[in-house]
């Protein structure tokens, strides 16, 4: 019997990442959205980034976290509670906070108002309230790594997808979150005009960061570990001034994930074109051995080419060595 075609053969793998996303039980998928919290206060926009003005915003989010620690308290849940007892001490800073469907935070790490350089970093999959340290982590790493003139802001702005659900295989949880990430990148850039920002994007988060990119005032796009980007065939398509740039660790598993995109009816599902494809056009560079998680680990070849490319230096490129 005649072997099937390549595109047969991806079509059958991603019915089988559809299947498998249904059929596979995923403790807890609930739980994040069932902890009650006050919706925020609302803030005017942050139109300068001066000590006063950013001490006065993470006063306010600050309220808010503890508000929403009582919340969590009276609803029983210790581990919430202690989640946001950790976010409401007067040494984190937070831009923005929501407490309710799972959590939606801009927490910055750095002096924002002396920063010259800013990488916003935006997650991908399985990342709420619950998940937030792994998160928070990698932007203290990344922060670390590019010194005290750079503030990274951990963009925790969207319901993120489950890993092992169906909502991942579509754009559409992204298609919600581009307009929270273009209106907080639009309003990060008037408050601070002078600094390079760029955009870092985990997973999942490349489809975000694509669907937020047409325009967006923004020096780099940093996609990793990434799955695809929805719609966008090429870098061209994305309508984008900014570099764009791809790396996909050695141990990665999203290179196994099929990179295709298919019109079934009721959804597009899938991600499309592999952004390190020759095709798509991106910059590629050097993830060294990462494996999906541990891009942004203290001293990996990852985390110090991420942090070249939001300095404005050269990374090395996949395939060389410096």
């Amino acid at each position: 019997m005649a072997s099937r075609p390549r595109s047969g053969l991806r079509r059958a793998l991603l019915a089988a990442l559809v299947a498998a996303s249904v059929a596979v039980p995923v403790a807890g998928v609930a739980r994040p959205a069932a902890v009650p919290a006050p919706a925020p206060a609302a803030l005017a926009p942050l139109r300068a980034a001066t000590p006063a003005a950013l001490q006065e915003r993470y006063a306010a989010q600050r309220a808010g976290i503890r508000a929403a620690e009582q919340a969590a308290a009276a609803h029983g849940d210790r581990r919430r509670a202690a989640t946001l007892r950790a976010m409401a001490d007067p040494a984190r800073r937070f831009l923005a906070f929501d407490g309710r469907d799972g959590g939606r935070t801009a927490e910055v790490l750095g002096d924002l108002a002396r920063a010259e350089r800013i990488a916003v970093l935006v997650p991908g999959s399985d990342t709420s309230l619950d998940t937030y340290g792994r998160f928070r982590a990698g932007a203290v790493a990344l922060q670390r790594e590019l010194g005290e003139r750079a503030a990274v802001v951990a963009w925790l702005g969207y319901g993120t997808p489950g890993t092992f659900s169906t909502a991942v295989l579509t754009p559409a949880r992204a298609d919600t979150a581009a307009p929270r990430l273009r209106a907080f990148v639009e309003e990060l850039s008037t408050a601070v005009p002078a600094a390079r920002t760029s955009l870092v994007c985990h997973s999942y988060g490349a489809v975000v960061c694509a669907r937020a990119a047409p325009g967006l005032p923004v020096a780099d796009i940093v996609l990793y570990g990434s799955p695809g980007t929805g719609a966008a065939d090429h870098v061209g398509h994305l309508q984008t001034r900014a570099t764009v740039w791809a790396g996909r660790g050695a141990r990665d598993w999203i290179a196994d994930v099929p990179h295709i995109r298919l019109a079934l009816g009721f959804a597009t599902v899938g991600l499309g074109t592999d952004p390190l494809a020759k095709r798509f056009g991106a910059r590629p560079f050097d993830a060294g051995s990462a494996g999906h998680g541990d891009y942004l680990e203290p001293r990996s070849t990852s985390l110090r080419n991420i942090a070249r490319i939001v300095s404005g230096a050269t990374p090395v490129e996949e395939g060389r060595h410096a």
